[in-house]
């Protein structure tokens, strides 16, 4: 009986432990979320971090709640969503994190960027300001992450904004380089690798046709052609 009753207890504290861990993830993400997809005013809508993170809106709805009360954004029900200094701090630091052990994990250990994204996930919420800042040093002070993400400094400093326009709103007979893709989903990463789009790559839009907005582009004197959602993900400047 006794050493029933202290296996209950040990399970029951694994339990909460194992609960506070998934709590504090949570916000990290939630915080990730706000800060990387907010508009030019900071602002989000509860629907953008219910489908950037693929959980309810009750779910959303509990989870500012709780981060409002701790002081990490300003809430307001039916209203836009926005950090307040604290949140945007820690949202900064946590998106810092993540994308050095992008780079980490593409440039050193050779990984894919189609796949650097779940694993930075995982390594970002365990890992020290000290190894982050050992691993920056590292990489030689990057800027940007494999994506073409900036990556703030360990003072919160973000490089010259990487600017660009996406893919989808350029005319046709341009030619522009690709500067950031966004990095939200494997399937995408991997889809436009296998055409050869890639940071830095120049493409030449041919035609944009009327039925479905779809491009027709030119990579590597290969004709290909491309969705407006595939293109609406890619962002590029103008070479001409």
């Amino acid at each position: 009986m006794i050493f029933y009753l202290i296996l209950q207890l040990s399970l029951l504290n694994f339990s909460e432990i194992v609960h506070l861990i998934m709590k504090n993830i949570s916000k990290e993400d939630y915080l990730s979320v706000i800060y990387k997809f907010a508009d030019g005013t900071g602002i989000i809508k509860a629907n953008q971090i219910a489908e950037s993170l693929s959980v309810s809106r009750a779910a959303v709805t509990d989870m500012l709640r709780r981060l409002s009360i701790d002081g990490y954004v300003y809430y307001e029900r039916y209203k836009g969503i926005s950090l307040t200094e604290t949140g945007e701090d820690y949202a900064r630091n946590m998106v810092r994190r993540h994308r050095i052990w992008e780079l980490f994990l593409h440039q050193i250990v050779g990984m894919p960027w189609d796949k650097v994204h779940d694993e930075a996930h995982r390594l970002e919420h365990g890992s020290s300001d000290e190894l982050i800042n050992k691993m920056e040093e590292m990489l030689d002070f990057p800027e940007f992450d494999p994506h073409g993400d900036p990556i703030p400094d360990k003072n919160g400093n973000l490089p010259k904004s990487n600017t660009g326009v996406p893919l989808s709103t350029i005319k046709p007979g341009s030619k522009v380089t690709v500067n950031r893709v966004h990095d939200f989903d494997s399937s995408f990463l991997k889809y436009i690798s296998k055409i050869g789009i890639e940071l830095n790559k120049e493409l030449n839009v041919i035609d944009a046709l009327d039925f479905d907005n779809s491009l027709i582009i030119i990579i590597d004197r290969k004709q290909t052609s491309i969705s407006s959602k595939v293109a609406a993900n890619i962002f590029v400047t103008n070479v001409n």
